[in-house]
């Protein structure tokens, strides 16, 4: 390629993108003269234009990957280090290395012309625009199951480190980040109906409670394609 490597593309692709909603739009000094028109930033062909690129750069770094991808893949080890949340009434584990942090929830921005289901539009963390996918969508949820309710439950962003980027996954709690013994990962299996869900590694009993293992591979595959 040249002696660029894909990061160093999506690098100066993503300094190639004038941020202008946080200088002089909704996060800046709001002295854009088009403020007064559009009411807000996402409204703007400006913004919109950034968001496709964003997602432009994802599609890039999945081709190079798939390029120059090794034939052959070491076994990877079980992590102990799990970050577990809630999606309704059911408790998922996903392994930290995956994980760049747990944030408050932001608004999503939806986008025009939807490239998939699961793409629910992007959120603004930091200033930067980040794509945004419903887990519920991905893993083949019941969106309509209800979850627990309490003052103290604060929905939550799970930011994860994807093929091409940053992406944000939201969900309705956030226990918090475990070690689990390796023997009890390794031993984690699925059977009956659980046999047929979606990026799952196995089910462990966890405080009292079922706990669902996310298959990292097959859940960052599935991210990345619904973003290209």
């Amino acid at each position: 390629m040249s002696g660029l490597t894909a990061q160093s593309l999506i690098h100066s692709e993503a300094q190639a993108i004038d941020d202008c909603w946080n200088r002089i739009g909704i996060y800046g000094d709001k002295s854009c003269s088009l403020l007064a028109q559009h009411i807000h930033c996402r409204n703007c062909a400006v913004y919109s234009a950034a968001a496709t690129r964003l997602l432009d750069r994802y599609s890039f770094e999945q081709e190079h990957q798939e390029l120059y991808a090794p034939q052959t893949h070491e076994q990877k080890v079980a992590t102990r280090s799990l970050v577990i949340f809630r999606l309704g009434d059911e408790w998922l584990g996903l392994v930290t290395r995956c994980l760049d942090e747990v944030a408050p929830i932001q608004t999503i921005h939806s986008l025009p012309h939807q490239r998939s289901r699961a793409l629910r539009g992007v959120a603004n963390v930091r200033g930067a625009l980040v794509p945004c996918l419903s887990l519920v969508e991905l893993l083949g949820l019941d969106p309509g199951v209800p979850g627990a309710t309490s003052l103290r439950i604060m929905p939550r962003m799970l930011i994860v480190a994807a093929h091409g980027g940053p992406v944000v996954l939201p969900v309705d709690e956030v226990d918090g980040v475990h070690n689990i013994e390796e023997r009890e990962l390794m031993a984690a299996s699925l059977s009956g109906e659980q046999a047929s869900a979606k990026y799952t590694r196995g089910v462990l009993q966890w405080k009292a409670r079922s706990l669902r293992l996310l298959d990292e591979d097959q859940l960052l595959s599935a991210i990345t394609r619904s973003l290209t």
